[in-house]
């Protein structure tokens, strides 16, 4: 290991951090990575890009009242440069740009504070960001907010997201015209004419390879080993989801091809809109997003690639025991003697299942900003602080930054949501006891069936096989075979002429059930809605009684799904409406928003014997609509108790 200290060099157009393990050289006053010098090789970034084109921050915005996820795309250039520390133990440079009236309509109306971080011994560097909005600035909305790291095309090859997701992946070249072919979406692209044989007639969409937010920890690429060139591992790790939106299911990008990473901060993926921070006339906002570490290894005595892997996990894992960092000069970064904490025990009262308290296992329990039932997962401009509760119900969260929260949490085997309304302040030091809690999911009577299993996704329901024309190769024989592209074109395969029927009893929601309620396309290239039956028996029907039928799904995109009872030709008994704009099934995910409708069915509706629940899927312009069904369940009427 070196003791070289940290070095910083300024020259009239870069500043170069150099502890002795690597360089990283910074353009100013922009702000942008244009340089890694690790290993040996010169420069890990991608020389054929331009400079501003290597290494950046990136947001996304639109005009207030805008709808959708789209926007402005921004590179974010910094305007002034600024030397915050430098010593032998640390480096940290600033890149500033600000705001100001002349600038409305060119550049989102933000402050924006870039920084970067080397310490002494340290493999890797940081950065981090405040971003500001006053208030007496224009209000508008920010789609997405990201860091982006382009590769060398010509050395890394190998990516790796996870331990069961890892693989060589094809050139960009190859998703040129002419190499690859344009699929439903433009992210999905067939290799028809790969620069290596071996990738064609697979299909590469960089969503394939989203991560949820609690998996995403580390990812990147390692480098094709030559005789003059060593494996080198790139890795973005982020050791915190505090800064991330949406919750700790909320899915993200990781890495794709280019070779690209990302470290992803705000995005509408798998959510749509609900997740485009909107800043509203006179609201004030600043937030910090990171650190996240860039981690560079190298081969020494182990010959096998692969362990670049396990030594980017094993440093993933000391970066969050580090977590909240001690150096980041920021006074909006807040140290751990800043922070404070939050414990209790959560337990589930359902009568249904025990006439006691059931310690709630593996429940996710978590502090977001004030809201209402499951507003976490479409919250934007706060901070959020998760954990999972242990066997016996215990639950602490740690180092959470001050500030006004709602205890919230959602378990995975029931149903709903649980919210705390008390606001929780946050101050120097806490240590707040919220003592015994209790959830209970939402019930009315006793469980006459269910379909599923309440964990908020769609993965075990059944998942078909991909065309063999369009696959790719780490999915096959892989537990999330429904990242495979295409599958939504299956359910005609599978359903020619009639709907989906499900019957109680016989049916196996594993074989009989597709992960996905789509449409049908017909002949003429059009589409047509779809509707599925639950068939079920009723020895006996409750008169003047009140069943219940819970429908959770998973996600829904650009959906209107009806209930009808016993009549398919009635008008509905329920209807949600045009809901959801989560484009999970284009982007080959098995969850998006969770959103849960409790239904009464009347008794006047049902018979003794035979039922039919028709569920209809109404919308259908498209391929790419439709649901995912959660959960699945009824409940007959209340029990009266003595």
């Amino acid at each position: 290991m070196t003791t070289q200290g940290v070095q910083l060099i300024i020259e009239d157009s870069h500043a170069v951090m150099d502890n002795g393990i690597l360089q990283v050289r910074i353009s100013k006053p922009g702000g942008f990575v244009t340089g890694i010098r690790y290993n040996g090789v010169d420069n890990l970034l991608e020389v054929l890009n331009e400079r501003d084109n290597r290494g950046y921050w990136d947001v996304v915005w639109s005009e207030a009242g805008s709808t959708g996820t789209t926007g402005t795309f921004e590179r974010i250039v910094g305007t002034s440069f600024r030397v915050i520390v430098e010593n032998e133990e640390l480096v940290e440079i600033s890149f500033t740009r600000t705001w100001d009236s002349s600038l409305n309509g060119k550049l989102s109306p933000l402050n924006i504070d870039k920084r970067y971080a080397m310490l002494r011994n340290s493999s890797g560097f940081y950065s981090y960001a405040i971003f500001e909005h006053l208030e007496e600035w224009p209000a508008f909305n920010i789609p997405q907010i990201r860091i982006v790291f382009k590769l060398r095309k010509d050395k890394f090859h190998y990516m790796a997201i996870a331990d069961d997701r890892q693989r060589f992946m094809p050139l960009p070249d190859d998703r040129l015209p002419g190499r690859g072919q344009e699929l439903a979406t433009p992210e999905a692209v067939l290799l028809v004419n790969p620069v290596e044989p071996e990738f064609k007639g697979e299909v590469d969409d960089k969503y394939q390879y989203s991560s949820d937010n609690k998996d995403l920890e580390v990812h990147g690429w390692i480098s094709s080993e030559t005789p003059t060139d060593p494996a080198t591992g790139f890795w973005v790790i982020i050791p915190s989801n505090e800064f991330r939106s949406g919750g700790p299911v909320k899915q993200n990008l990781t890495s794709h091809v280019g070779p690209i990473s990302l470290a992803m901060f705000l995005s509408a993926h798998y959510a749509g809109e609900d997740l485009v921070l909107k800043l509203q006339p006179n609201e004030p906002w600043k937030k910090v997003f990171g650190p996240v570490f860039m981690y560079l290894n190298a081969l020494l005595d182990n010959d096998d690639p692969l362990w670049l892997w396990e030594d980017a996990k094993i440093q993933m894992t000391k970066e969050v025991q580090c977590w909240p960092y001690d150096f980041p000069a920021s006074e909006d970064y807040q140290k751990a003697d800043q922070r404070g904490s939050v414990f209790g025990t959560l337990q589930i009262r359902d009568w249904f299942l025990s006439d006691d308290y059931i310690p709630a296992e593996g429940a996710y329990v978590g502090l977001a900003p004030p809201g209402d039932a499951g507003s976490w997962q479409r919250e934007c401009k706060g901070y959020q602080f998760w954990t999972r509760v242990d066997e016996e119900g215990s639950f602490s969260i740690s180092n959470v930054r001050c500030g006004d929260y709602n205890l919230y949490a959602w378990v995975p085997g029931f149903i709903g949501e649980y919210w705390n309304k008390l606001v929780l302040t946050i101050t120097p030091g806490c240590q707040i006891n919220v003592g015994d809690i209790v959830y209970e999911p939402p019930r009315d009577g006793p469980t006459l069936w269910e379909i599923g299993i309440p964990d908020r996704s769609a993965a075990e329901f059944y998942v078909p096989d991909p065309n063999p024309k369009y696959i790719n190769k780490l999915y096959v024989n892989h537990p999330d075979k429904f990242r495979q592209y295409g599958l939504w074109e299956k359910y005609a395969d599978l359903y020619p002429n009639e709907d989906l029927i499900y019957t109680v009893g016989v049916s196996d929601w594993t074989q009989d059930w597709f992960f996905a309620q789509v449409t049908r396309k017909e002949d003429d290239d059009t589409y047509q809605g779809t509707t599925w039956q639950i068939k079920f028996k009723l020895e006996n029907v409750e008169a003047s009684g009140t069943y219940k039928l819970r429908l959770a799904l998973a996600t829904a995109n650009v959906s209107e799904l009806q209930v009808r009872v016993n009549d398919p030709k009635e008008d509905p008994v329920f209807t949600t409406g045009v809901i959801g704009k989560d484009n999970t099934i284009a982007r080959h995910g098995i969850h998006g928003l969770y959103r849960l409708y409790n239904i009464d069915i009347s008794s006047v509706l049902l018979v003794e014997g035979d039922n039919t629940i028709y569920l209809t899927q109404a919308i259908a312009t498209g391929p790419l609509q439709g649901i995912m069904y959660d959960y699945v369940r009824l409940e007959g009427p209340p029990i009266p108790f003595p």
